[in-house]
């Protein structure tokens, strides 16, 4: 895989911002971030292609439009779809002579609920077929934006409306979808995990994916000040601190065979307990209960099997 040129943070910053302000997302929200290092990637016209979700909802509200590239909406469930019937009208018109264009590059964006279940059948036929397309997940952890409800993506012991911590549950009792790897698993392209605090690591990331011939794709953390019942200054330290603890390490898998631990979780000599990532959100606050401590323990030990299989599958055990 050929590695793009360097890019330089002064460059990156003389681009014009894809989302303009103005939006309405909420404040702290992580997600008009990862959009913003994206579009910092982007190396010419883009289409992008969004399912229902928070930032579709509150980046265009009717008449308006936060947009500044061309942009579509679709369903939940079938943004996959939509972007490969793009790329593939595109590539019908360059054939017939009726676009100008040399190569647009098309994006593909939902958020965990959109992505994890609802429109999981539909990115799992986009990969298998190739569309050369890059799809893009935000994960807050939850259906934010109907009203807190638990997803594939929410972690064990997290409370939501749907998953409701008290005397007899500690919150939702399933473990995270591993969704990454289940997109390895189609051997596409290239298949990488990203956050906002990490910036470079994430503007890298995503112009390789780009760069790709074929579908790839990227797992953005995105903290939710709103579902978490965190600080609203605190969405990027929460992030970052996200990666420390191994419950969202940075990595790459190139065609489905090749594991590449990316720096920040490589310079790692061990990972911080679960518990300082858990203590800065409220809808953990339950797990620091007596009764629910062997839950909370139960976790921790999960997320130090997971980083070892990860290291070893990385080479770096």
């Amino acid at each position: 895989m050929t590695e793009p040129a360097a890019l330089k943070l002064k460059d990156m910053l003389k681009k014009q911002p894809i989302l303009s302000s103005g939006h309405r997302m909420c404040a702290g929200c992580a997600a008009p971030t990862v959009v913003k290092l994206m579009g910092m990637a982007l190396r010419g016209p883009t289409i992008v292609c969004e399912a229902t979700g928070c930032l579709e909802v509150a980046t265009t509200i009717y008449p308006y439009t936060a947009w500044e590239i061309p942009w579509l909406h679709v369903a939940f469930e079938n943004v996959s779809a939509v972007a490969s019937g793009v790329v593939e009208a595109i590539n019908a018109m360059r054939d017939k002579g009726r676009y100008k264009q040399d190569h647009v590059d098309v994006i593909a964006i939902g958020g965990d609920g959109g992505t994890f279940d609802i429109g999981f059948g539909s990115l799992s036929g986009a990969l298998e077929r190739g569309h050369d397309f890059v799809y893009m997940v935000y994960d807050n952890g939850a259906y934010q934006n109907t009203g807190i409800q638990r997803s594939g993506a929410t972690l064990p012991g997290q409370e939501t409306t749907t998953s409701w911590a008290g005397k007899v549950s500690p919150g939702k009792t399933e473990w995270k979808k591993p969704l990454t790897q289940i997109v390895a698993a189609h051997n596409i392209p290239y298949v990488a995990t990203v956050d906002p605090y990490h910036y470079r690591d994430f503007i890298t990331k995503f112009r390789k994916a780009l760069e790709v011939e074929g579908p790839a794709f990227i797992h953005a953390n995105s903290p939710c000040p709103r579902g978490w019942r965190s600080a609203t200054g605190a969405s990027i330290s929460l992030a970052k601190l996200a990666v420390e603890t191994g419950l969202h390490p940075l990595y790459e898998v190139i065609d489905g065979e090749e594991w590449i631990m990316s720096g920040p979780s490589k310079r790692l000599k061990e990972l911080k307990p679960v518990d300082e990532y858990f203590k800065t959100q409220g809808q953990f606050k339950h797990l620091f209960k007596p009764q629910w401590e062997d839950f909370r323990k139960s976790i921790q030990e999960k997320v130090n099997h997971d980083w070892e299989v990860l290291k070893k599958r990385c080479g770096e055990d």
